[in-house]
This record gives C-alpha cells, sequence and structure tokens, in this order.
C-alpha cells in the first residue's frame, strides 16, 4: 500500500492507514499473543477507525502468526480476584464487539496460527480470508477453560452449533482447507497470500463507493443480526431512501 499518512501504536496493535484503507495489526512477535484483555485502549481503537473518510479496516498479524491466543501466565495472575478477571474480560470483549459493530468492511488476513482469542478476534471480522498454511484451534478445554471474548456465540453461527461444539470441546487443530469447507473462513489463497488477497479485495469493495453508500449496506447487514426483522425491513428502507435523496440532489 502506498501513501500513507501515520502510523501509531496502542498495546499490541499498530494502526496505519493509506487513502481510505486502514490497517490495524497485532504485534506481539514472534506468536502475538495477545497481552491481556485489553490489547488495545478502546478510546484510541474508536479514534483511529472514527474517520468518517474511512471505506474499510483489514486486521492482520505481524510476520508468521495471525495470534497464536492469550497469554496464559497473564491470565493465571488475573485469577487471584475475581472480580478484577471478571472485568477485565469485560472490557476485552467490549473491544470484540465493538470490531465487530464498525459500519466499514473489516477484514482478518490470517496467516499461521489463529488460536483461542486470536481466532475470536477474526470472528469479530466481517471477512476471513486465510493462506493455505493457517492453522485454526480453540484449545482452551485442554487448559481447563472455554472462549471467553465472544467465541461461543460467533462460530456456532458460521459452522452450525455440532462443529463448533466439536472444535471447542474437542480442541483438534483445522487446517485452512477444513476451514473453508465448514464455513469458519470465506476466501483461501496462496501461502502467505492472504494479506496481499484481503487488500485486493477491500479494494474492489470500496473503490467508487461513497463512504455514506458503504457505511449504510455494513449498518443494515449488522442490523440483521440485532434487530428483529421487521426492524431491519424498516431501517434498510430508510437508509435506502436516505441515500437515494442525497444522489438525487
Amino acid at each position: 500500500m502506498t501513501r500513507i499518512r501515520y502510523m501509531e501504536r496502542s498495546g499490541i496493535m499498530t494502526w496505519e492507514q493509506a487513502g481510505a484503507i486502514g490497517m490495524l495489526t497485532v504485534d506481539n512477535r514472534p506468536e502475538n499473543y495477545l497481552a491481556g484483555p485489553e490489547f488495545v485502549d478502546p478510546d484510541r481503537l474508536r479514534e483511529w477507525t472514527g474517520s468518517t473518510l474511512l471505506k474499510g479496516i483489514i486486521l492482520s498479524g505481524k510476520d508468521r502468526h495471525f495470534s497464536a491466543g492469550a497469554d496464559l501466565e497473564q491470565l493465571r495472575s488475573m485469577c487471584a480476584d475475581a472480580s478484577v478477571l471478571a472485568s477485565r474480560m469485560k472490557r476485552g470483549r467490549e473491544i470484540l464487539d465493538y470490531i465487530d459493530a464498525i459500519e466499514v468492511p473489516v477484514i482478518a488476513a490470517i496467516e499461521g496460527a489463529c488460536f483461542g482469542a486470536g481466532l475470536e478476534l477474526a470472528l469479530a471480522c466481517h471477512i476471513r480470508v486465510c493462506g493455505t498454511g493457517a492453522l485454526f484451534a480453540f484449545p482452551e478445554a485442554n487448559h481447563g477453560l472455554m472462549p471467553g471474548f465472544g467465541g461461543t456465540q460467533r462460530l456456532s453461527p458460521l459452522v452450525g452449533l455440532g462443529r463448533a461444539l466439536a472444535m471447542i470441546l474437542g480442541g483438534d487443530i483445522v487446517n485452512a482447507e477444513q476451514a473453508s469447507a465448514i464455513g469458519l473462513v470465506d476466501y483461501t489463497t496462496r501461502p502467505r497470500g492472504a494479506l496481499e488477497f484481503s487488500i485486493s479485495f477491500m479494494k474492489k469493495m470500496v473503490e467508487g463507493r461513497s463512504p455514506d453508500v458503504i457505511r449504510s449496506v455494513v449498518r443494515s447487514l449488522n442490523n440483521g443480526r440485532t434487530m428483529t426483522r421487521q426492524d431491519a425491513l424498516e431501517e434498510e428502507t430508510r437508509l435506502f431512501c436516505s441515500l437515494a435523496i442525497n444522489a438525487h440532489e
């Protein structure tokens, strides 16, 4: 990408913006563990993604891996105080909920390990692209745990209840081919090619589209998950009419 306007960092996350596309990167090499539930400052994340000129976001991991998941040592230290653990986990979940609700397309470009909390982060994105060397797993049950950032709620609608149970309780590693077959990922590309594919695909979706059109489409699709069908249909009509009037003026 060219014309990078700026680069900033918060926690383990870096943000770059080139034109109308933002690049959100997990940078905690080598495995890109999510160092604590609040792996990025929520206010900074909102600042980065709040530009009215932004048309899309690509989320990836630096170098070999997307993210191998949570830092178990830090998690164990939080367990000493149940109220602190619950509070921090809630704040971490709210970060993923925010990413899920962003009103521009968010693509996860996945290479290498995408495990545990890293997989939950990928599931919060609207589209998942992976290289053929990517691996996916929820290993929490092997440690007496379960996904805690919304993973149980986001996985089942994608792959079905039976496969979700098998992935979470079985703890098995799923390769890219299997992930594509069960609907865990949307697109598979060559090894180490996920980021390049995601940039090209994002440009195809958003170039030549106004930010209003993009945000209206994403909002309407999100409404289908959060509203009753009737309310979502009524909001779709309202959004259409608003765009039509603006286009006519």
